[in-house]
């Protein structure tokens, strides 16, 4: 139980009680992860913190049930309010360090972690997570120490399309006249079914990315996240159709990461993007960034199917994506938009 603060309201024996019986429900509803079961975890909680907002557990479990929902903002929060509460309570400790991890503030969760190992010296999971922020703090401050190159050149620039040849050997699609079509589009798809690759002379020339605005007067489709699961991505099209002129789509954000195909997707999606600039939009979500992919498996995806480089360039395309899009002046699509339950 968590140690009352002087300005904490006063609760009646009936509240605890209720909200003890709430927190029951929550850690019940919470044994599988499946995304609803989060949602439900949640307004248990909320329920919880309704009857009696003084303890420490209550707001720890909704930040980690805000965690799996990476709603970061949010984890931070409650883990903060957690530690508020009880300056002992080792899970508030432990939650706020993940949640920091996940904004990219690596010195703040490292001092976290160290209180953990301190008090659980035993707790194997708090070690190696302690270990591995501590690489990261280290390796961020070493490549600060050696960085002279403040005029370094954008990867896009560095990279000679003219001087790539095409092998004799590679079957997958190519660019008529230097361009997208449905056809190259149609032929991409079907290689990234068989599990081929993109020639990467291809793979280089896909981010030319430019922001426009959404048509008012005809059927508009919003897709969220793909995470990298390229079948799911073909089940949509193959549903709601091939995007088209006629058929335009809306993809906020949340490409990659977590699934295995992240690359096949992001490069279906970009090539859509060239071949209807005007009727197929991408929004960028908090998965396009370096520190995200790192933590979730698409950089490691990249360097295995292409190169470091292509790592690199993927973290640059990133910010030539917009954050949200206006749909008839009315309804706003953003990733970066979190809400409560």
């Amino acid at each position: 139980m968590s140690v009352e603060t002087q300005n904490t309201p006063a609760v009646s024996p009936e509240d605890i009680e209720t909200a003890e019986k709430f927190k029951s429900e929550a850690n019940e509803s919470f044994k599988s992860l499946l995304y609803v079961r989060k949602k439900i975890k949640k307004i248990c909680i909320q329920k919880q913190l309704k009857k009696n907002p003084n303890v420490a557990i209550y707001y720890a479990n909704r930040s980690f049930a805000y965690l799996k929902t990476e709603c970061f903002g949010y984890a931070l929060t409650d883990a903060s309010k957690s530690v508020e509460l009880d300056k002992t309570y080792v899970k508030g400790y432990y939650r706020r360090a993940a949640a920091h991890m996940s904004l990219g503030k690596f010195k703040e969760a490292l001092k976290d972690y160290e209180y953990v190992t301190k008090v659980r010296p035993n707790d194997k999971d708090a070690k190696l997570k302690y270990s591995e922020c501590n690489k990261v703090v280290k390796k961020i401050a070493f490549e600060k120490a050696i960085s002279v190159d403040f005029n370094k050149k954008n990867i896009a620039d560095s990279i000679n399309l003219d001087a790539m040849t095409i092998e004799n050997e590679y079957t997958g699609p190519r660019l008529e006249d230097g361009k997208v079509t449905l056809n190259f589009m149609k032929e991409l798809m079907e290689l990234y079914k068989k599990q081929g690759k993109l020639h990467r002379k291809y793979a280089y020339k896909q981010p030319s990315l430019i922001e426009v605005p959404i048509s008012d007067d005809e059927k508009f489709t919003v897709c969220g996240d793909i995470h990298g699961q390229f079948y799911d991505l073909m089940n949509i099209f193959e549903l709601n159709g091939l995007p088209a002129e006629t058929n335009p789509y809306l993809f906020n954000g949340d490409f990659v990461d977590r699934g295995s195909f992240s690359v096949e997707c992001i490069f279906t999606l970009f090539g859509f993007k060239l071949l209807y600039p005007s009727h197929f939009f991408m929004s960028r979500g908090n998965h396009e960034s370096a520190t995200m992919n790192q933590m979730y498996g698409f950089d490691g995806e990249v360097k295995s199917k292409y190169t470091a480089q292509m790592a690199d360039l993927f973290t640059e395309v990133y910010n030539w994506l917009p954050l949200a899009h206006c749909l008839n002046k009315k309804v706003l699509v953003s990733r970066f938009i979190n809400s409560t339950v």
